[in-house]
């Protein structure tokens, strides 16, 4: 301050003496990477922010009227307000304590993620890929104001459902209109703008979708994170904020990885998850109440071999339970068995001798049924 410019008590006296400009600069860049709804959203809150300014020209008596309207606004503006919540830490030593895997491979599948921001855990049935994907995507996310969301594909799921796509929607009159409406990943993408920290949409079954149509423009994005394009249904422009990351899990039982376009496989790091009979040791002999995994972990190694492809493999998750004796035979009843008669379907031989009755009295002690 130069003495030329009106102190603050100056000013309050008689604000209309001064020659007040207040203005709001958007980049042309910014501006046209907005869809209408976040233009409209964006004035109105620059109007919203800049209230008191009209109090202030307007009223006698303003202070009060816009410390009310301030506290009623902005309470995060309140010097007693709690900062900010952020995500709860999940350390990696705790990830790997919770699934048996060291924090060596953690580490580097972290690091993968990070380097390309989107990844796929693939592998057989029951190899953990989704619980490993939520717990890494809540480490990635600790300590940040970020979040995580789920979402699951299936044969049906389309363009439309995952980027954006015109949906006929009844207006008061009784007649329709076709407004183009945001998919799933668009309105992700507009949460995770609002956010510092990073964001991870994990995408479960990723390949029992069509992918390349699901994807559509986003083929090219995942490639090129810094550059905007415009989607084909509204002409919006259109980038991934910097700060997504989107984890995908594939059940190679369901579609080998070598079906899955090749575009797509050179934009994503692929994390191969197989069965690991020594997280099964060390989960039950650290929570397994008094349970030996030895038996079973023999049985599960016959099995597999006999099945002979890494594809189809019988995982292991199926028997990280806490107290697994009880449930064991249901498990298996339930679970394996139909897995393995499926798969077996012209080998009834085979089938036969990995039943319940015959498996029994090599998994439990005293061969004794919990059923």
């Amino acid at each position: 301050r130069d003495g030329s410019e009106p102190t603050w008590a100056e000013f309050l006296q008689d604000p209309s003496r001064f020659n007040n400009d207040v203005s709001y600069f958007l980049a042309p860049e910014d501006l046209v990477e907005l869809e209408e709804d976040a233009l409209v959203e964006r004035v109105l809150d620059s109007f919203r922010r800049l209230f008191p300014l009209v109090l202030l020209a307007t009223l006698d008596e303003p202070i009060a009227e816009i410390e009310a309207y301030v506290a009623q606004e902005f309470p995060e503006l309140d010097e007693e307000e709690e900062e900010e919540e952020l995500q709860p830490l999940l350390p990696l030593p705790d990830i790997a304590a919770e699934t048996g895997f060291s924090q060596a491979e953690l580490a580097r599948w972290v690091a993968a993620i990070q380097r390309k921001r989107q990844a796929i855990f693939y592998g057989p049935p029951g190899t953990g890929k989704t619980f490993i994907a939520r717990m890494l995507a809540q480490h990635l996310i600790g300590g940040g104001d970020g979040f995580w969301e789920l979402v699951q594909f299936h044969p049906a799921y389309a363009y439309e459902d995952f980027i954006q796509g015109i949906r006929p929607r009844p207006t008061a009159s009784g007649g329709l209109e076709y407004p183009v409406v945001r998919g799933r990943f668009l309105e992700f993408c507009q949460k995770a703008a609002q956010c510092k920290g990073p964001c991870v949409l994990i995408i479960d079954e990723i390949n029992r979708a069509n992918l390349a149509r699901v994807f559509g423009e986003l083929m090219y994005l995942l490639e090129y994170r810094d550059e905007n394009i415009r989607l084909a249904a509204s002409d919006q422009g259109f980038r991934i904020p910097s700060n997504v990351y989107l984890i995908g899990t594939m059940n190679t039982a369901d579609r080998s990885i070598a079906l899955v376009d090749h575009a797509l496989r050179r934009r994503f790091a692929f994390i191969k998850l197989e069965p690991q009979y020594m997280v099964l040791d060390a989960f039950h002999r650290k929570n397994g109440a008094g349970f030996d995994p030895a038996p079973l972990i023999e049985v599960l190694r016959e099995i597999n071999r006999q099945i002979g492809d890494p594809h189809y493999a019988v995982g292991i998750s199926f028997f990280l339970r806490d107290v697994l004796a009880g449930d064991l035979e249901d498990i298996w009843r339930m679970e394996i068995e139909p897995y393995l008669d499926e798969y077996f379907f012209d080998q009834r031989d085979l089938v036969k001798k990995f039943t319940w009755e015959q498996v029994a009295s090599r998994l439990l002690p005293g061969g004794q049924s919990h059923g």
